[in-house]
């Protein structure tokens, strides 16, 4: 007799959503990717990393990144059973490639300067893409938890 154990669906979940490229509609990226995280039952030390990315992601797309009337992207990306959460943020900047290394030579009494640092310190990892025909996509992986959610 073969008894198979029954398997729950997993679903990969996805979430895009174009903002302006403004300190509000970075701050409303953060809140947008708040939400989602707890409909998706993100574990809460997972989604406190994944919401300081978000944060500083979009803050970067809409400083940095920043072209007159064009918008950038967020979009969060969860596959349970790779148990992966991608945050990718997309602006219009492709001329302005993000380094890891700039962070480093920030002063110290600078206001500014070390958010890459930070997301290198939260995310498994993180790497920039370029988006034809003119911008970027910089996109982080955490990796989830498996368990119950908290």
């Amino acid at each position: 007799m073969n008894v198979s154990t029954p398997h729950s669906p997993t679903t990969v979940r996805t979430f895009a959503q174009q903002l302006s490229s403004t300190r509000r509609g970075a701050r409303l990226a953060r809140l947008l990717a708040v939400a989602e995280f707890q409909t998706w039952q993100i574990p809460s030390a997972v989604a406190e990393r994944a919401e300081q990315i978000v944060a500083e992601l979009a803050a970067n797309a809409a400083l940095h990144g920043r072209v007159q009337g064009r918008d950038f992207r967020l979009t969060l990306h969860l596959d349970p059973t790779a148990g992966l959460l991608r945050i990718a943020v997309t602006d219009a900047r492709g001329d302005r490639l993000p380094s890891p290394t700039a962070d480093l030579t920030a002063p110290p009494d600078a206001e500014s300067g070390r958010g890459l640092l930070m997301v290198t310190a939260l995310a498994d990892r993180w790497v920039t893409e370029p988006c034809p025909p003119g911008g970027k996509t910089v996109w982080a992986e955490l990796t989830t938890l498996t368990g119950p959610p908290d």
